[in-house]
């Protein structure tokens, strides 16, 4: 019997905002410019969750004409989907540059926006860094935190009576018992990160390899 194809997503719904040319221009007004933060990180969110990004490549940029205000990066996933496809370029660019309108926010000003996101605790740069705009050029953006995931996955875990059963971290995200789970083709980073915060508090132990580490839950 041949499994049905993956449904493909419906597209995303930028705001109104997204159309307006000032949008993609740093406002000057501080009051103004933190209106614009906050609906740019709203932005970011919305738009990870719905394609499933985990992670945002802040640099690689694509060369752009000479302007004033709109020399800007390509924002590539490095991350793992739902249906294990990762979205090509083009369709991560569309996130900081419209085409229609000829606008893209700039790479310092994305820098900007990722680091409003991690003051709130919904960005982190890969690798741990916290502070200032040269802390990597990879981020993750947290739509869920882990400490979100992991509420999801202890959830799940109590719903299926898994307390006691040892699940390898493949199993936990790409088996057929997840299909279906919101975890399901989670970033395996992340599930770490996850299953971090169950660990601490006792919930889950890791062990094994790293090629073909374990979890059991309590």
């Amino acid at each position: 019997m041949q499994s049905s194809p993956t449904p493909t997503p419906a597209p995303f719904a930028f705001p109104r905002e997204y159309f307006f040319p000032p949008f993609f221009t740093r406002q000057t007004n501080l009051t103004t410019h933190h209106a614009q933060l906050v609906k740019w990180a709203s932005l970011v969110l919305s738009y990870c969750r719905h394609h499933r990004i985990f992670k945002l490549s802040l640099s690689g940029q694509s060369p752009t004409t000479t302007t004033t205000t709109t020399t800007a990066s390509t924002t590539t996933p490095t991350t793992n989907l739902l249906d294990a496809t990762t979205p090509s370029s083009t369709t991560s660019d569309e996130l900081f540059h419209n085409r229609k309108l000829n606008r893209k926010l700039s790479l310092a000003d994305v820098r900007e926006v990722i680091d409003f996101l991690r003051k709130d605790g919904r960005a982190e740069y890969v690798g741990g860094g916290s502070s200032g705009k040269d802390s990597g050029d990879v981020a993750w953006v947290y739509w869920r935190t882990p400490e979100e995931w992991a509420a999801l996955i202890e959830a799940w875990v109590d719903e299926t009576g898994q307390k006691g059963t040892v699940l390898t971290l493949y199993e936990l995200t790409q088996g057929d018992a997840t299909r279906g789970a919101e975890f399901h083709g989670l970033d395996p980073e992340l599930l770490q990160k996850a299953l971090g915060t169950l660990v601490k508090r006792q919930k889950a132990q890791i062990f094994g390899h790293e090629d073909s580490q374990g979890v059991k839950f309590f």
